[in-house]
């Protein structure tokens, strides 16, 4: 029995819809005007199945079968597929991608803000090797720039922004080597706060990475892990109040203090929301933490004031850390965060002079497999048992990580256990205490001025220079300069050869027109 809805049962159907698509597709003119703003969209581990599997998940959470919902990001009229790997690695990692996506320039796992001529955890090996983002590029152009992320703000996404480092996990001094600290290197708490002063936005977590040891947290004040760890002895909260002087800046903590914050009134606004990364979507506490929706919405309407225009760059990067965990559920919904996250930027700015770009840095081994029926519950199961071991299977499966398990020598039973709970944890084919990243392309979505150059399959870094080259900034600044302008030569001298032939040009022009 066709398990479909009414219409779908009538070729006309699928006749006008195709269509209506052709239409739409033939009615799309590639804008080339300059992107006023950029908003980068990045999902941190959202790799296709991700994408189709939340797609399905918000349809079915909408009352359909789930797979003809479109989600925010399926609306955009370019699509297109970005290499991932790194310079060292197949299976790349989310420095070495952040920093081909927002440098232009590949580098080795691991390693933020800096060439593949550095070396891994080598301090000396930073200076001269140095690569700057397009928040650096944006910043330099006049335009307010900002991140908003649901990791710590020190993550390595949000962290290629500002810094330059061999060891993306340098989130405050204490993590770094003594050998690291006495060569003079600094962390990424530090950078945030030193290296680009004027970034008008900034809002996740990573409290602790900012305030010296022992520092209470202001939330969870008796949580002694929530306390500061750094050993330099420096608020760096403080800091950031003192360097931004008499300007109109706030520090904001919780969602009370997020809710009270006026975007006509504020300048510059340090949001830092957990003491480590920020809550799973299922987990949040929304007395607590924004969601990334909301923060995105107040991040715009503070960046939008500038008449010069824009850079956002805005990260769910908790898809990345369920995944790592097998919980296919938390993924999901952190994906449709992002999602709806997508659809605010959308309704703040105008398509015609921003360009919107969603993509990932990578992919997760997740799987989307079994011959489930249409409209089969995405968290259930798929549709016939195992012909091999007779257990059921999830529809959802991961290629290694910590859900494989046996039970008396063989794969444990599925149905022993609720696949929709939040905690499940979809099984897994090979075991590891974390599930890995995989190196597949990932999908490219856009909108806006340029948007048509991002179709096709290029390297990640080619999406920088895109968004460069639309909005005229850092190495494409020069695309938008004043021309040299061409002058006339009217009246320039004649050569002396070319004068004294003068008189016989005129006597043969008077005896060709008949005079």
């Amino acid at each position: 029995m066709c398990v479909c809805t009414e219409n779908e049962r009538n070729p006309q159907f699928w006749l006008d819809s195709a269509r209506e698509s052709l239409q739409r597709r033939k009615a799309q003119t590639q804008s080339t005007a300059t992107a006023k703003n950029v908003v980068l969209f990045i999902g941190d581990g959202m790799g296709v199945t991700t994408i189709t599997s939340s797609r399905i998940l918000r349809g079915q959470l909408e009352g359909g079968l789930g797979e003809e919902f479109n989600l925010n990001m399926d609306t955009f009229p370019y699509t297109g597929l970005s290499k991932t790997y790194c310079t060292d690695c197949q299976v790349p990692d989310s420095a070495c991608t952040a920093t081909a996506f927002l440098c232009g320039v590949k580098t080795n796992q691991q390693m933020l803000g800096v060439s593949a001529s550095a070396v891994q955890s080598n301090c000396s090996s930073i200076k001269g090797n140095e690569v700057t983002s397009i928040l650096r590029w944006a910043k330099d152009a006049g335009k307010s720039v900002g991140f908003v992320t649901t990791t710590g703000v020190q993550h390595a996404t949000p962290a290629v922004a500002y810094a330059h480092s061999v060891n993306r996990y340098w989130y405050a001094d204490s993590y770094m080597s003594p050998d690291a600290r006495e060569q003079g290197c600094t962390d990424l708490a530090h950078q945030l706060v030193h290296n680009i002063p004027d970034i008008e936005v900034i809002m996740g977590g990573g409290r602790q990475f900012l305030t010296p040891v022992g520092t209470s947290d202001p939330v969870y004040p008796n949580n002694t892990r929530a306390q500061g760890v750094r050993l330099d002895g420096v608020n760096l909260i403080d800091k950031w109040k003192e360097l931004k002087g008499n300007k109109n800046a706030t520090y904001v903590c919780n969602q009370a203090e997020f809710k009270l914050v006026d975007p006509d009134k504020t300048d510059y606004l340090l949001g830092l929301f957990a003491p480590a990364d920020m809550s799973f979507e299922l987990h949040r506490d929304p007395s607590i933490e924004p969601s990334l929706p909301d923060m995105v919405d107040l991040a715009l309407r503070i960046l939008k004031k500038n008449p010069n225009g824009f850079f956002l760059l805005a990260e769910g990067g908790r898809i990345d850390h369920s995944h790592h965990l097998s919980q296919a559920k938390l993924a999901l919904h952190d994906t449709l965060q992002l999602d709806k996250a997508v659809e605010c930027a959308a309704k703040l700015t105008d398509e015609r002079e921003t360009l919107t770009v969603v993509t990932a840095d990578h992919s997760h081994t997740l799987s989307l497999g079994g011959y489930p029926e249409r409209g089969n519950p995405i968290l259930g199961y798929a549709s016939t048992p195992s012909d091999v071991d007779g257990m059921p299977y999830t529809s959802l499966l991961y290629g290694n990580g910590p859900g494989f398990s046996l039970v008396n020598g063989s794969r444990a039973n599925p149905q022993l256990d609720n696949t929709t709970k939040t905690g499940y944890r979809q099984q897994a084919a090979v075991p590891l205490t974390f599930e890995t990243h995989t190196g597949e392309d990932v999908a490219v979505y856009a909108r806006g001025p340029w948007a048509h150059l991002l179709t096709g399959t290029n390297d990640n870094t080619y999406i920088a220079h895109v968004m460069a080259h639309a909005a005229c900034i850092g190495p494409h600044s020069s695309r938008c300069a004043p021309r040299t302008p061409v002058h006339s030569t009217a009246h320039l001298p004649l050569p002396p050869a070319l004068l004294l032939l003068m008189p016989l040009l005129s006597l043969a022009t008077r005896w060709q027109s008949g005079y």
